[in-house]
């Protein structure tokens, strides 16, 4: 009976769905262009799209307590000019300037969160708010800089940028190493620790949470810290693979960002989500995205789908909380996996 009720739990869970999914995305733009299935090329295609993959995992923890973070890309560019600058024009040594923008993400996520937690100014306001106050600073870092801002610093040196081109066994991206290992972190926190847990009731009923002792406005706004850091570190990374340290290049990221986390299971309104459920979303949308561009998909209609998809989750969701459709569903349920009974004759 354990392995029947574990088959049915996994056979209904919406991991199991987007890994599907995504199989069924490999196999589809495999057979239209077979160049697809290349591992080199296939694996090698997760470094274009490895700044969703890392930013949607700390968005997540944001989502869960009911908030949103819409400003993921504007700290994305400004921590690239900020450890570009840093380096090329005030002589800081590289690793240290990647450490501070680590801890420029961080503030910035910071002063978002105190604004959301301690002010109750609505989320898609503050973050919209910091999406412009953060990409003006961007370009306000760029009149330090001795290089004009639509250029870019580059000319780093090769040892920076080694490690984000590199391969294990000549086709698995160091990349797509560290985002399994920022998954595993992701996970344990959220899911196997008393902060994940709080975080959670923090989004079920934050007055529940307050009355349970939980410090509810620390730890919203811990996890715009979180999405601050993870932003920070995904500029870094797409700075060191393109050689080149500008103001926008995460300007692009937003749509497709909010889209993993909700498409993954993460509830719009807080209180569920997961994730492993974004990371293999993040995962369907980045191989949705890079197969329409191998079958010669013009590039600016490559966020038509994306669209599609957060439509299409919302709407799952809102459909999936009314009663009468989940009495349906249930009743369903029960009738096609309810174990057949022997009736004696």
């Amino acid at each position: 009976m354990d392995n029947k009720n574990l088959l049915k739990r996994m056979t209904f869970r919406w991991e199991s769905f987007l890994l599907l999914l995504l199989v069924v995305e490999v196999l589809v733009f495999g057979l239209i262009n077979p160049k697809f299935l290349i591992p080199r090329v296939l694996f090698g295609s997760i470094n274009n799209f490895m700044t969703i993959c890392i930013v949607s995992l700390f968005v997540t923890f944001v989502l869960i307590t009911g908030g949103i973070d819409i400003q993921s890309g504007s700290i994305v560019g400004l921590t690239s000019i900020f450890i570009g600058v840093l380096w090329n024009d005030a002589g800081v040594n590289l690793y240290i300037a990647c450490i501070m923008g680590l801890v420029l993400g961080s503030l910035c996520g910071m002063l978002s969160g105190f604004f959301v937690a301690y002010t109750h100014v609505q989320p898609m306001v503050v973050t919209l708010g910091g999406s412009f106050l953060y990409s003006g600073l961007a370009l306000m870092i760029t009149n330090f800089s001795s290089t004009e801002s639509y250029k870019g610093i580059s000319g780093f040196p090769s040892e920076f940028t080694a490690f984000v081109k590199g391969r294990v066994f000549g086709f698995i991206p160091n990349q797509m190493l560290l985002f399994l290992a920022l998954v595993v972190l992701g996970y344990i926190l959220l899911h196997r620790t008393t902060y994940g847990r709080q975080v959670f009731l923090c989004g079920v009923n934050p007055n529940a949470a307050e009355y349970c002792g939980i410090k509810t406005k620390r730890i919203v706004m811990s996890t715009y810290i979180l999405s601050g850091m993870g932003a920070s570190l995904a500029g870094i990374l797409l700075t060191a693979y393109l050689g080149t340290a500008k103001t926008d290049l995460g300007k692009e990221i937003t749509l497709p960002v909010i889209t993993a986390v909700v498409l993954g299971g993460t509830s719009n309104l807080g209180g569920t989500g997961g994730v492993i459920g974004t990371a293999l979303a993040a995962l369907v949308i980045g191989v949705l995205r890079f197969g329409l561009s191998m079958i010669n998909v013009n590039t600016q209609y490559l966020d038509i789908p994306v669209g599609i998809l957060l439509v299409v989750a919302v709407g799952i969701r809102s459909m999936s909380s009314n009663p009468n459709i989940q009495r349906t569903l249930q009743a369903w349920k029960q009738k096609f996996l309810k174990p057949s009974k022997s009736f004696a004759g």
